[in-house]
């Protein structure tokens, strides 16, 4: 299994000679190495419907002929962009063939913003993603804060990497972030959502050294690099 940061939110997993990209922004991140026409998948996983989630998953699920899984509101309105997708909702396990996608709950905000006729649709529940594939368990947290039942999904499962946002602001910070790593207990942090504007910018080798401080192991991933399992 290889997983490969792309930047702001965005993996990629290739698992089984197959792939899934989770929220997808390339084309608007400077920091991107690759290029959205690049992005070979089977499946776009969503966790939310912000810009800096959703911006390329049209594109690439055209490209693809791959769905766009994500909460049923999010679904309808990717629908509407002429791609074929699969609405789930928090609590229930996807069999993709290749790997299994089980949503989780994430604390955060969900919409998307029309400037233009000064609307908001509403996106749905924001949500995080395990994956489970080779007898492996990776977390994306999504965009979230903190909460106590973190601790109950590392409980539950065996996380092998956890991706989480240390950006602020938006999302929890580095602090807050050390916490929920010690509660999912995965054996590989890596910090995401963080670095991509002025105003999410954190230093992602002190996050590590304090993870470290706390036992535990993290490891910082620039834009383009993968690790495998």
């Amino acid at each position: 299994m290889k997983i490969t940061y792309h930047g702001q939110s965005t993996i990629l997993i290739e698992t089984n000679g197959k792939s899934l990209v989770i929220d997808p922004f390339i084309s608007g991140n400077a920091a991107a190495k690759v290029k959205v026409e690049d992005i070979k998948v089977e499946a776009v996983l969503l966790t939310h419907a912000h810009a800096d989630h959703i911006l390329d998953a049209a594109p690439i699920s055209k490209a693809n002929n791959a769905p766009v899984v994500s909460n049923p509101e999010l679904a309808a309105y990717m629908s509407w962009q002429g791609v074929e997708t699969i609405g789930m909702n928090i609590g229930g396990t996807l069999d993709l063939d290749f790997a299994k996608a089980k949503m989780t709950h994430a604390f955060h905000s969900s919409g998307i913003i029309d400037e233009e006729n000064k609307n908001i649709l509403y996106g749905g529940m924001p949500s995080g993603f395990i994956i489970e594939a080779e007898g492996k368990t990776i977390l994306h947290a999504g965009d979230t804060g903190l909460f106590g039942d973190m601790k109950m999904i590392g409980d539950r499962h065996d996380i092998d990497i956890a991706f989480l946002p240390i950006g602020d602001h938006y999302t929890m910070g580095p602090e807050d972030a050390v916490q929920a790593a010690e509660w999912y207990k995965a054996k590989l942090i890596i910090p995401i959502h963080y670095n991509t504007f002025p105003v999410i910018e954190q230093d992602g080798d002190a996050f590590v050294r304090a993870l470290e401080e706390r036992g535990l192991k993290g490891k910082v991933l620039q834009p383009g690099e993968s690790v495998e399992l």
